[in-house]
């Protein structure tokens, strides 16, 4: 009796250089076309909360005003809508759930009283540039 053996050899194959090329050049071109719009997603996202943010401190600054008879004043500032001012009897706060959050960008809103152009009063982000003025995402919201 004759024992047949048959041997299968496996070939091993790897990925060639030129094929890891084609790979990594395939992705760079899907982050060049998809990060700029994801990235410009964030800032819309982040001025949406600003916007957001500043329509609670008009809305907790009218109701401050029906309670007290008059606005903060820009030294008593927002943080008088969480924390009752000294010597205020009419204040029925808090008028907020929370003391005042920072804008989006990590920086203080800036409140006046009186206003510009008329208004009551402004309630300001300076946008991510922190600086005034700006377009895009560097734009200054407000009420």
């Amino acid at each position: 009796m004759t024992r047949c053996s048959t041997h299968v050899t496996r070939q091993t194959r790897g990925f060639t250089l030129l094929e890891l090329l084609v790979v990594v050049a395939i992705l760079g071109l899907l982050a060049a076309y998809v990060g700029p719009r994801y990235f410009s997603q964030l800032g819309r996202s982040e001025a949406g909360v600003a916007k957001a943010q500043i329509d609670a401190f008009v809305k907790a600054l009218d109701q401050y005003r029906l309670d007290t008879g008059d606005f903060p004043s820009t030294e008593q500032g927002l943080g008088v809508l969480f924390r009752k001012p000294e010597g205020m009897e009419r204040w029925n706060g808090p008028y907020l759930r929370k003391d005042a959050p920072t804008d989006p960008w990590g920086r203080a809103y800036q409140y006046r009283h009186p206003g510009t152009d008329g208004r009551d009063y402004d309630v300001i982000s300076l946008g991510k540039d922190g600086t005034a003025g700006g377009e895009g995402d560097n734009a200054d919201l407000s009420n």
